[in-house]
C-alpha cells in the first residue's frame, strides 16, 4: 500500500520553496511599484503638489522601502528607470502644452 511508504518531512521541497520565494518577491516588487505610482498620482493630481516635489518624495519613499526591506541593487535601478519614465512623461506633457 502506498500510504505506508510515506514518511512525513522527507520530501524534497526545494522547487516549491523557490516558487514561493519568487512569488513573494514579485508580489513585493509589484506592490511597491504600484504604491509609488499611485502615491505620485495622488500627491500631484489630487493634492495639487508640484510634480517634481511629488516625484522626489516618492523617490525617497522608494529608497527608504528598499533599505527597510533589504532589497538588492536591482530595486534601485528600477527606481532610476521609474524616475526617468516620469521625467519623459512630464516632458511630453510640456511639449504638448507648447504645441497646442
Amino acid at each position: 500500500m502506498a500510504a505506508s511508504e510515506y514518511h512525513h518531512g522527507e520530501m524534497d521541497i526545494h522547487d516549491q520553496q523557490a516558487t514561493w520565494d519568487g512569488f513573494i518577491k514579485a508580489t513585493t516588487w509589484g506592490s511597491l511599484i504600484l504604491a509609488l505610482i499611485l502615491g505620485h498620482a495622488v500627491l500631484s493630481i489630487a493634492i495639487g503638489l508640484h510634480w517634481a516635489v511629488s516625484m522626489g518624495l516618492m523617490a525617497l519613499v522608494g529608497i527608504g522601502s528598499g533599505l527597510l526591506l533589504n532589497m538588492s541593487g536591482r530595486w534601485y535601478a528600477t527606481l532610476v528607470i521609474l524616475i526617468g519614465l516620469g521625467l519623459f512623461v512630464q516632458f511630453m506633457i510640456w511639449l504638448f502644452g507648447v504645441l497646442v
